[in-house]
């Protein structure tokens, strides 16, 4: 009995020395979390009165130092006399001569020219560029002649000696004809000069002289472009014929193949020109009448947001078209494209002027910052050092001022330069 009585004193000193041990530990923890940092506090250079979300208003108070190192800029919100502008959804479209599509002078088989590949869609191309060859007939080089292929020679070898014979009998007339009304004009001059005859006469033998001329002129091009085709007369065959790109733009669509069978005026390629682009404006027929419509636009994107990558749009004479189903009409808009911006159907928002202008509160666009919602601010200063956020609503923007439909009163001092960075030291994602 004695050996388990010491057994039994023994293990409660043990526990009641463990026990001692953990209060020990939890007391000494608690006394160095309570004991005051001997660290020097950081100075804030800006603080808020108290967080809060981002509907709701909440003044922001910097230091001079802090207003300093942002370089904050100020102007005063006042009222002017603004142009007025109205956004439309646009499309833009091709002009009218935009896109060209070559086809074949003659009957033959294409080919690559020489040292270039075939045009393939999107490809770059210059004006008068080689694209192809035409070989109009099949020389022995290449193939021998079949039954129907001697038929397609005879054919061939036809056409163009009857081309070539046709320019040089228009030739000739043109000719002739420009010396008769020469001579006509000359004397027409000479029995003026003498007074028998009258100025009208001699105008009207001007003219026809004038018109024969450009007679003779086409007809010998047309003669110099037919004698470039080459006859060899021991095989009956033409020179391979080059089809270039009749304008500078990218190759919009082929219909061809290299080594194809082709009849004469047969479409090849079509070639797009989108350095020039036009701007197509639907709009309700009854408000034609609001608009200044021999004044430029402004093109943004969709949402309708100024910026500086905005582009003008002057207006053209084009053809006139509407919609009769929706009584709208449209108008057309010119736009240089030669960075391709802009693509055949793209839509965008134009902003076409108003006639006459308004008076309206105005800030500099620079100050109207915008957040996640897609909602308009802008700080006021209403303390030296405090700023307030103020809900605005912008109507429209002109040459770098923004119309207010709604904001703060007339005379607030709006922060201009540095808008941004108090947005972010007042929701915490910059110091």
């Amino acid at each position: 009995m004695s050996i388990l009585k010491n057994l039994f004193i023994a293990a409660s000193s043990i526990v009641i020395v463990a026990l001692l041990y953990v209060l020990w530990t939890e007391t000494q923890q608690k006394s160095s979390k309570a004991a005051p940092s001997k660290s020097a506090p950081a100075i804030a250079h800006s603080k808020t009165t108290h967080p809060v979300h981002e509907s709701d208003l909440n003044i922001i108070e910097l230091s001079p130092e802090a207003v300093k190192r942002l370089a904050l800029e100020f102007a005063t919100l006042e009222v002017r006399s603004m142009p007025r502008s109205r956004p439309y959804g646009a499309e833009v479209v091709l002009p009218t001569d935009a896109s060209v599509i070559v086809s074949a002078p003659l009957a033959g088989t294409l080919r690559e020219s020489p040292g270039r590949e075939f045009p393939e869609v999107g490809q770059s191309v210059r004006d008068g560029e080689p694209l192809l060859e035409l070989l109009p007939l099949l020389t022995p080089e290449l193939s021998v002649l079949t039954h129907s292929e001697r038929i397609r020679v005879a054919e061939s070898k036809l056409a163009v000696a009857q081309a070539q014979i046709d320019a040089t009998g228009q030739l000739q007339q043109a000719k002739v004809q420009s010396e008769a009304t020469q001579i006509a004009f000359a004397r027409a001059q000479r029995l003026f000069k003498s007074g028998v005859g009258t100025k009208q006469a001699v105008d009207d033998a001007q003219a026809q002289f004038e018109s024969a001329s450009e007679a003779f002129t086409a007809a010998q091009a047309r003669k110099a472009l037919v004698d470039d085709i080459n006859l060899d007369a021991e095989a009956g065959t033409l020179q391979p014929i080059p089809i270039d790109s009749p304008l500078q733009g990218i190759v919009r669509s082929t219909l061809v193949q290299t080594g194809q069978m082709i009849a004469a005026g047969a479409a090849l390629f079509e070639i797009m020109n989108d350095r020039v682009m036009w701007i197509r404006v639907s709009l309700y027929v009854g408000e034609l009448d609001e608009l200044s419509t021999s004044q430029p636009a402004r093109l943004t994107l969709l949402d309708g947001v100024h910026s500086e990558q905005d582009t003008i749009a002057q207006p053209i004479a084009a053809p006139p078209t509407a919609t009769p189903l929706s009584a709208a009409v449209d108008l057309y808009y010119e736009v240089a494209n030669d960075n391709h911006h802009f693509r055949p159907g793209q839509r965008v928002a134009a902003h076409l002027p108003i006639i006459g202008e308004a008076e309206t509160k105005t800030v500099p666009w620079s100050a109207v910052i915008h957040d996640i919602y897609g909602g308009q601010w802008v700080y006021e200063q209403v303390e030296p050092l405090k700023f307030v956020r103020r809900r605005v609503e912008v109507g429209w923007v002109e040459e770098g001022r923004a119309a207010l439909l709604r904001g703060p009163a007339v005379g607030a001092q709006v922060v201009t330069a540095g808008a941004a960075e108090l947005m972010g030291t007042e929701f915490g994602f910059a110091k």
